[in-house]
């Protein structure tokens, strides 16, 4: 979706002309979401190796790695791991469910892909129709590979990549101030927290080299040769639009090649259906919460919708909740159920009071954009992370879903709406930065997506870095020539120290010198000019 995002509003600005843009992405509603575009975008997806082109009439049978049963899963027994929070074996247990959850599915990925480079014709109509630029999200890198093969200018859509945080991946990252990711840390570590840092960026690198990396080290070894690697191939992207922003992620180094696009999605709301609208109005001074937690709420069980429901009937706010599943037994009259939630809109509205949401990134950016204080209920993978950064800008509250009791919810949502308390001050200060840009965020993906096709590529931004070995990166054969240099110097300065001592000081040479006393302190006497 993200992707498709920013190319139909880059077909939009050239007139549906001239872009020719290969876009890779595993959601197969992009057929539907760049339908708009004409017949100069070519969309591969790549879980069905088909070929789609506008117009073309081409079906496509998506095989969707992410099933909701596989997520399903994924989410009962990570809930089952965080109840044992603090504990050795949540800890281990946690990153064996999830290597065994990304090494599955990056297999799987590695399988397509090798589809694809087997499809001669393919990759034949690929190479002969002549794009400008590939644009893809490197957390499945299958576009990076194909990129590579067909000799395209690469761009990013990106948060993540196969192995973790994309800056991890491109920019220095001092564990000193840049929490890892699953660390839980804002950039304000102790001692002891740095250390847990350093373990945790640790797990991540055995995660890259033994988990995430060996299925497509695999595919170059096969098409491209031993010396290039999966890493290797995403530092070398020309043009990185990452999706976020300074308002959210917390201040670090970054490159000259990575373009902050957070909340590129923004928009003004629109007016709500009448029938939604009338319900929001007759909140009064009360206001309105919006609830979604996608749909992964309906798969933790009826108990929890329960605890949500008495939670929202002891409160005087007005309740729209996107839900899907049985009804509650305790849904109060200030509660409405809705399978679909105009998100943006009624986060836009002026009655919105407090989102719950479970951490998205973009449910994030638009409760930012509008300016409307968060509740976190997060669930899995980075949304816990996603929560401590707007819990350390003073806009946000955490509840956690596998202690959450009617008592904890309704303190936490009466904390977020006291009007004593800055979150909702914070927020609208948090809106107005997120707003104060020369150029919109979309404008700006869309400016250096051109740069990359009017230049065929961005080398002048791109550090090459990833050329060197380890070694050379860190200076340590500088250092050791350094040291391999000094020694020999040093060795003749302390021979030199140890004769002096053992000789005594009269062998210093001071000149006209005389010991005064016996000691050893030189006495200068100046010689006296006489004119002759």
């Amino acid at each position: 979706m993200f992707s498709a995002s920013i190319v139909d509003a880059a077909a939009h600005s050239c007139g549906g002309k001239g872009l020719r843009c290969l876009m890779r992405r595993q959601s197969p509603n992009l057929v539907v979401d760049t339908g708009t575009m004409g017949p100069a975008l070519v969309v591969v997806l790549l879980f069905s190796a088909s070929l789609l082109s506008s117009g073309d009439g081409g079906k496509e049978q998506p095989q969707n790695i992410e099933s909701q049963d596989v997520m399903t899963s994924f989410l009962e027994r990570s809930m089952e791991i965080h109840r044992h929070e603090g504990t050795l074996w949540a800890f281990f247990e946690f990153y064996r469910n999830l290597f065994n959850f990304l090494g599955d599915n990056q297999k799987d990925v590695a399988k397509m892909v090798s589809s694809i480079f087997e499809n001669k014709t393919l990759i034949r109509q690929l190479n002969e129709t002549g794009y400008d630029l590939f644009l893809t999200d490197p957390a499945f890198p299958g576009g990076v590979l194909l990129a590579h093969h067909l000799k395209l200018p690469l761009v990013f859509n990106v948060r993540w990549i196969f192995s973790g945080e994309g800056h991890f991946a491109i920019a220095p990252s001092p564990l000193s101030y840049v929490p890892a990711v699953f660390s839980h840390f804002s950039d304000k570590m102790n001692f002891f927290k740095r250390v847990q840092n350093i373990i945790f960026q640790g797990i991540l690198v055995y995660m890259h080299y033994f988990v995430s990396n060996p299925p497509y080290k695999a595919l170059c070894d096969k098409y491209f040769g031993d010396n290039i690697s999966p890493l290797s191939l995403i530092q070398a992207a020309d043009l990185w639009l990452m999706r976020v922003d300074f308002t959210f992620e917390l201040p670090r180094p970054t490159m000259p090649n990575v373009i902050y696009i957070g909340g590129f999605q923004g928009k003004p709301s629109k007016a709500l259906p009448s029938d939604l609208q009338e319900f929001v109005q007759s909140s009064g001074e009360h206001g309105v919460i919006v609830m979604t937690l996608g749909t992964l709420l309906s798969d933790l069980g009826p108990d929890l919708s329960e605890t949500f429901a008495l939670a929202f009937a002891s409160l005087p706010q007005k309740v729209v909740w996107r839900h899907i599943g049985k009804r509650p037994a305790a849904l109060g009259n200030n509660t409405r159920l809705i399978e679909w939630l105009p998100q943006n809109d009624i986060l836009g509205h002026p009655k919105t009071k407090v989102f719950l949401t479970h951490g998205g990134t973009n449910g994030i950016y638009q409760a930012i954009y509008h300016g409307v204080p968060v509740l976190g209920i997060p669930l899995i993978f980075d949304q816990y992370d996603n929560i401590i950064r707007l819990k350390a800008r003073g806009v946000a509250e955490i509840a956690d879903v596998t202690t959450m009791t009617v008592d904890s919810l309704t303190s936490a949502l009466k904390n977020l709406l006291d009007p004593e308390k800055p979150f909702k001050q914070n927020m609208i200060k948090l809106s107005t930065l997120h707003h104060d840009k020369p150029m919109k965020p979309i404008d700006s993906a869309i400016f250096w997506m051109e740069y990359v096709m009017r230049h065929r590529g961005a080398a002048d931004l791109r550090s090459e870095f990833y050329k060197l070995p380890w070694y050379a990166y860190y200076c340590l054969d500088a250092c050791q020539n350094c040291v391999a240099e000094i020694s020999p110097a040093e060795k003749l300065f302390l021979q030199a120290e140890s004769e002096e001592k053992a000789n005594g000081p009269h062998h210093r040479g001071y000149g006209n010198e005389q010991l005064v006393d016996g000691q050893n302190e030189p006495s200068f006497k100046p010689q006296l000019r006489t004119s002759g």
